[in-house]
Parts: C-alpha cells; sequence; structure tokens
C-alpha cells in the first residue's frame, strides 16, 4: 500500500516501477498521475491563428500511456490495436490528451484530421503553446495536447514510426482511433 499527498496545484505526471524496473516497467507496472486541472490559453494564439474560447469545456481528458517493449510491446495504454479504446466524441467538443512515454524509444505521435495544439510539456503549461501535426514524445517526457473535434470522420491516431503501427498483416501495435460524430 502506497500513500502520498497530492501537491497544491496542477501536474500531469506518471509513477512506475524503481525495483527490476527495466523489466517491470515494460512489462505494464507503471501509470498516470494527473492532479488538478492545467491552464487552458484562451484566445487566438497569435502565431498559430488557432482560437481557443475563454469558456472551454474539455469533453474528455485522456491519459495515453506509450509503451514499446517487454511484454505488452508496442502499445498505447497497455493494449495494441486492434483492442485500443477509440476515442469518441461529438463535433465541436473539446479533448485534452496527455501523451507520457514509458518506453525506452521515440514515438511521433500522429492524429490525421483535427490539429494538436501543444500546451504543456511534463507537466508545465507552455508560454507559447504551437500547433503540431506529429507531436515527438521521447522516453520520460510529458506532452499535453489540446485538440478541437472539428473535422467529422473517422481518424487514424498513431505513432508515427510505421513498424510500430503497421506490418504486412495490416494495422497493429501503437493504433487506436478517433471517431467525430455530428
Amino acid at each position: 500500500v502506497y500513500k502520498f499527498t497530492a501537491q497544491n496545484s496542477p501536474a500531469v505526471g506518471m509513477y512506475h516501477s524503481h525495483h527490476n524496473a527495466h523489466k517491470q516497467v515494460s512489462d505494464g507496472m507503471l501509470g498516470p498521475i494527473l492532479i488538478g486541472e492545467l491552464p487552458i490559453p484562451a484566445g487566438t494564439l497569435s502565431k498559430t491563428g488557432y482560437n481557443v474560447p475563454a469558456d472551454l469545456k474539455i469533453s474528455q481528458e485522456i491519459p495515453m500511456v506509450l509503451n514499446d517493449a517487454g511484454t505488452i510491446g508496442l502499445t498505447l495504454n497497455g493494449k495494441s490495436f486492434p483492442a485500443t479504446t477509440p476515442i469518441v466524441t461529438k463535433q465541436g467538443d473539446w479533448i485534452l490528451v496527455h501523451y507520457m512515454n514509458e518506453g525506452v524509444m521515440v514515438h511521433p505521435m500522429h492524429l490525421h484530421g483535427p490539429a494538436q495544439l501543444v500546451i504543456a510539456k511534463d507537466g508545465f503549461p507552455l508560454e507559447q503553446p504551437y500547433l503540431a501535426d506529429t507531436v515527438n514524445v521521447a522516453p520520460g517526457e510529458r506532452y499535453s495536447v489540446l485538440i478541437k473535434a472539428d473535422r467529422l470522420g473517422t481518424w487514424a491516431y498513431h505513432c508515427h514510426i510505421l513498424s510500430h503501427a503497421e506490418r504486412s498483416d495490416g494495422m497493429f501495435g501503437m493504433v487506436t482511433l478517433m471517431m467525430i460524430k455530428p
């Protein structure tokens, strides 16, 4: 049994084993820790032209733990495609995704369709948020991205190292879907 007191300020963190960690972490002894709410930048972000409403309401906050080794292999939240859980949302909703890399390799996370607005790195809000087609997440790093579900459809969401997402018999590994419905 572990007990701890959460800090007073918002935080995006990860926990993992430090006993035989090279084996236990890659086999899934890890997880996200989310404390409070990250501040969301409001208004039109001048460098991006992206408009974030002042009264923004997040419809879903999703930790996405990236892993690539051990028994579980190439996974998102401990699951490999097609067992990954799709993100289902309504058009116009705002989603906050926290990438957390507990693996041993870099994972460039790519979402077809909607843009990703990177608002924090390692739990610290960025002074200058930026739009990214692909967010490069190194081992141990955490990135928080804001996504406006503005384009109807079913969009592939995957690691852009293609051998982490596809093989000769089709998609597998670090792949999920974002389904935006009317």
